[in-house]
């Protein structure tokens, strides 16, 4: 489950206008402070990366995880360039200025730009995740509109994917009239792309909730531009999540799903059904056996070294 994260200060872009940059590993500096750092200095926006290529899996609560190699890229306008930006970005970073790499780059609208290489993408027969540039020319298809952004969770992933690849079944195999009824829970909605899945399939209602205010906040907008927010129902508290609901869907970290056994169990009545992944294929025996003792669970797909498993209360 990896992702990039952006940070951009509110600013206008002239047309035309060109940027430069100045790159750095974060290595053990405070991410918070770092990007403080960047912005006190002007900085129009501050963006994360991998540096060596590694997954961001989704934190156990009130951790923030970080790429093993974090690479720091922070966008100034071009009229900015000067050495004395460098060294005061640098004292700022307790960096020596040799640290921080400078980049001249185009004029572009960077909001859009990092877009480029996110295209629509199917799962199972109608459900599409696609960003707001492009189409789904398929007038049966179920569509969610989606860009990337500060939450995880766009389908490009292999974990979320087997969910939405799941809903999609789940929800043919229903049939329109039973799936209708049913309200789902989103444990862990990130973007809340499963929440907005299930309920462009039909379903009645969707209950999201995850630690992180930054995922309520995205899942907030991406119901509001999907027209879905009638039918969304946030809630900051796993205590608000309500019980009886026909389906739980948890996409988060195994060793965190091995402590939610119990809390799952309390919230489906029997016969509901349960979607776990974010599982790497060596931890699915001892999450099918911890969840065993009040589920029937079976594999439902793997893929890329990722399991998704599914149960049924009994």
């Amino acid at each position: 489950m990896s992702a990039a994260r952006e940070a951009a200060a509110a600013h206008h872009d002239a047309p035309g206008e060109d940027y430069f940059e100045l790159g750095f590993e974060l290595g053990s500096l405070d991410l918070d402070a770092a990007e403080a750092a960047c912005f006190a200095t002007g900085a129009l926006a501050v963006t994360c990366s991998d540096a060596a290529d590694d997954a961001v899996l989704e934190p156990r609560p009130g951790e923030l995880r970080l790429w093993r190699r974090t690479h720091v890229q922070a966008l100034y306008r071009a009229w900015q360039a000067d050495p004395m930006l460098i060294i005061a970005l640098a004292a700022r970073l307790g960096l020596s200025p040799a640290q921080l790499a400078p980049r001249a780059v185009a004029g572009r609208v960077w909001e859009r730009e990092w877009l480029r290489d996110f295209h629509a993408m199917r799962f199972g027969e109608r459900l599409w995740i696609c960003p707001r540039h492009e189409q789904v020319a398929d007038c049966n298809a179920a569509v969610v509109r989606l860009d990337p952004g500060l939450a995880f969770g766009t389908g490009a992933h292999a974990s979320t994917a087997l969910c939405l690849q799941w809903l999609d079944q789940a929800a043919r195999h229903a049939g329109p009239g039973r799936f209708g009824r049913y309200s789902i829970v989103d444990y862990g909605c990130g973007s809340g792309v499963l929440a907005l899945a299930a309920l462009r399939l039909g379903a009645r209602r969707a209950y999201a909730f995850d630690i992180d205010p930054q995922a309520l906040l995205a899942t907030r907008q991406n119901g509001a531009d999907n027209g879905l927010a009638d039918r969304l129902q946030l809630c900051e508290r796993a205590a608000d999540l309500p019980r009886g609901c026909q389906v739980l869907l948890a996409n988060i970290l195994g060793a965190t799903l091995l402590q939610l056994c119990e809390q799952f169990a309390t919230l489906l009545d029997r016969g509901a059904q349960l979607l776990l992944a974010g599982i790497l294929a060596r931890e699915e025996t001892d999450m099918a056996t911890a969840f065993g003792k009040w589920f029937d669970m079976r594999r439902f797909a793997q893929r890329d070294g990722w399991v998704a498993l599914v149960g049924t209360r009994h």
